[in-house]
């Protein structure tokens, strides 16, 4: 078992250089590398004919090779290496390039499985570069793993097989009891990893699956649900009932929804009690969650307790700190803003102003959780786009107040299953009402054969004095994605053509802050009428005169990253209009964008997301630490979700805090998973 928690570099094959790359995959130990699960499998096992496989895809194909050509000597350096093979009906030519290995290995007459990219014609097909295994000693579910340079799925399928050899001993391995293994049908954990890894066939491979992804969704509960039971245990100083926000009320320049009243009405009875709050306030895009924040720290400055809020780009710090000073300068409270971009000398007086209490309220990015940033008397964090933080950002951030009261705020409906998971350790507060006066966004899903109406559609707009965002799916050209409109010739070619009157700017997400700052400035002051732009645009940008927003390739992104972008228009109380333009004749697609059509319900289109795409699309890859075997999870088992939801409360009802012996590997693998993430109030 030690084995297994030394260096990777001491597993037979990796060495010191391996062992460096492996380090970019966050894999430092053999254990690290029995938890990097397959991101996908070539299944050998249903081989087709040659003719049968589209153009330009990958198959998997049973043949037997015929006959070995001449070397091709191209140029100096380059040559090409040709077999002739049959699948038993139709000829092909199998190609290699500089790999004369490969093909002297491969003998005539003999049977191979050969998997790669077919081309050619319906009379003449080759396969380039394929993989290749002897039938009688293939795998047949050979698993393919997340890679990186230098480092190939082989090689690591190679160190695999040493590091599963580790697992000599099940029982000092395994996590679960043998009671929940009996309740919920589950393999034994070595069995999974071997499952998984080295899977002999789908149903193993399913068992192997099922079981991995119960215990991580069942750890990453356990993990939540102690962490909301050990916040309780703190005993705080509560702030003061009697405290009065009329004066903030009469302040703002609108009247609050009933919604926004609940959840300042929530916030403060968390305030006001001894324990600390733990809050989502979770809010569709537009429904009005910075009011809500900004009487919460209004509130706690009146009991002379300062609160910070963080976002995750300069972009939305920026947006909240000017929204903030706006909302409470009627009751004499001034923000400050705390960025990385800023001026050193700049930076230091901020940071003077935060230390001393001179100042009650910061916004910032990630630099407010720097060393050098104290607080005085810190006793409110908020944090926004939650899901966008590490988990160590966050709580780095809380540990500067010591126990302080935590609101995270997210503008991503999220479906209620996958709220009590990712949230467990929240109450949450859901904003389910929109400001008075705001008009649903009219959305319109249509072919590029309908551009140059929507163009002329916008022109109108502009011409009234209005303006529009049109949204491309990357930053550059890409020769594996040239259909896809690129922001920086998109832009240049409506300089050129349909938009050549009007003032249009660009923005993505490789340009310098402040960069983005000037173009988001220009665009705010009207000094723009168009603003060309990648998701960048998703947060922070918020211009009331923009009443239009047309999303090329709509079907490259994820509902709920649609509905983030389409929450950039409609901010104020002209009509406005999303056109979704899409070439696709995916079906599948072409349903999504309907669903776009018919609702402008955030959660609506979360629960639709989720069944669609899964989790990805609320979290982004490898955000808020979701294991992967949990998000496949998460993709639509939810009686899988809702098993582990009972086991978890369960186990907890027994043994809060997993001190039972029976619960000591579970405990360990519980504590081990959080300081992956970062998290440490476990400890």
């Amino acid at each position: 078992m030690n084995e297994l928690f030394q260096s990777i570099e001491t597993l037979p094959g990796v060495g010191a250089a391996r062992a460096a790359k492996y380090k970019k995959l966050g894999i430092a130990t053999p254990f690290d590398l029995l938890y990097h699960f397959p991101r996908t499998y070539i299944d050998y096992s249903s081989p087709i004919y040659i003719s049968d496989a589209e153009p330009m895809t990958q198959a998997v194909v049973r043949c037997t090779v015929t006959k070995k050509m001449h070397p091709q000597y191209i140029r100096k350096g380059f040559t090409i290496y040709k077999l002739i093979a049959t699948d038993g009906i139709s000829d092909f030519t199998i190609v290699f390039y500089n790999n004369p290995y490969t093909h002297q290995a491969m003998q005539i007459d003999r049977e191979y499985y050969v998997y790669g990219k077919v081309t050619g014609g319906m009379l003449h097909r080759e396969m380039q570069s394929p993989q290749i295994q002897k039938v009688e000693q293939a795998v047949l579910l050979q698993p393919v793993y997340p890679q990186t340079t230098g480092l190939t799925s082989a090689m690591i399928r190679t160190n695999m097989q040493k590091a599963l050899s580790y697992l000599s001993c099940e029982s000092t391995m395994e996590t679960l009891t043998d009671a929940l293994q009996e309740q919920y049908d589950l393999c034994s954990l070595t069995d999974a990893l071997y499952g998984v890894h080295m899977p002999n066939s789908t149903e193993q491979l399913a068992a192997a699956r099922r079981r991995l992804a119960f215990e991580e969704l069942l750890l990453f509960q356990l993990g939540t649900r102690m962490l909301r039971t050990r916040a309780k245990v703190h005993n705080i100083e509560p702030m003061s009932k009697d405290t009065d926000l009329q004066a903030y009320y009469q302040g703002l320049p609108f009247a609050l929804t009933g919604a926004q009243q609940a959840a300042i009405d929530d916030i403060l009875r968390d305030l006001c009690s001894n324990q600390p709050m733990n809050r989502l306030l979770q809010g569709d895009v537009g429904s009005g969650k910075t009011a809500v924040a900004a009487a919460a720290c209004a509130f706690a400055a009146k009991n002379g307790v300062q609160s910070v809020l963080m976002a995750p780009t300069e972009i939305l710090a920026q947006q909240h700190y000017h929204t903030l000073c706006n909302f409470l300068a009627p009751i004499g409270l001034t923000p400050v803003l705390l960025t990385g971009s800023m001026r050193a000398k700049e930076k230091r007086e901020v940071k003077s102003k935060i230390a001393n209490g001179e100042t009650m309220v910061a916004v910032g990015t990630h630099a407010v959780i720097q060393k050098d940033t104290q607080f005085q008397n810190l006793g409110l964090v908020i944090t926004d786009e939650q899901h966008r933080f590490g988990v160590a950002q966050r709580a780095a951030l809380a540990e500067k107040g010591g126990v302080p009261h935590k609101l995270v705020m997210s503008a991503t409906p999220i479906p209620r299953t996958l709220a009590l998971i990712i949230y467990g350790d929240l109450d949450v507060t859901v904003l389910n009402e929109m400001p008075k006066g705001r008009l649903p966004i009219e959305t319109f899903a249509v072919t590029g054969g309908y551009r140059e109406r929507a163009y002329g559609f916008i022109r109108q707009h502009l011409d009234a004095g209005e303006q529009a965002y049109l949204v491309c799916a990357m930053i550059e050209e890409s020769e594996q994605m040239e259909n896809i409109q690129a922001a920086e010739s998109y832009a240049e070619t409506l300089r050129n053509g349909a938009f050549a009157a009007y003032r249009i700017g660009l923005l993505h997400g490789k340009m310098k802050s402040a960069e983005k700052e000037r173009v988001m400035a220009d665009m705010k002051a009207h000094n723009l009428d168009i603003l060309v732009c990648t998701t960048v645009v998703e947060v922070g940008v918020d211009v009331p005169n923009a009443t239009i927003i047309l999303i090329e390739n709509a079907d490259r992104f994820g509902l709920a990253q649609l509905h983030q972008l389409r929450g950039r228009v409609g901010r104020g109380t002209q009509q406005s209009y999303c056109i979704l333009v899409t070439d696709s004749k995916n079906e599948e697609s072409r349903e999504r964008l309907k669903i776009m059509s018919r609702t402008t319900n955030g959660f609506t289109i979360a629960e639709e997301d989720l069944k669609l795409r899964g989790p990805g699309d609320f979290f982004g890859n490898a955000q808020h630490g979701i294991p992967p075997m949990m998000q496949t999870a998460l993709t639509g088992d939810m009686p899988l979700v809702a098993q582990t939801q009972n086991a978890a409360a369960q186990i907890l009802a027994a043994d809060p805090f997993l001190t039972k012996p029976e619960h000591n590997s579970m405990k360990l693998a519980v504590y081990r998973l959080f300081a992956k993430n970062g998290e440490n109030g476990l400890n």
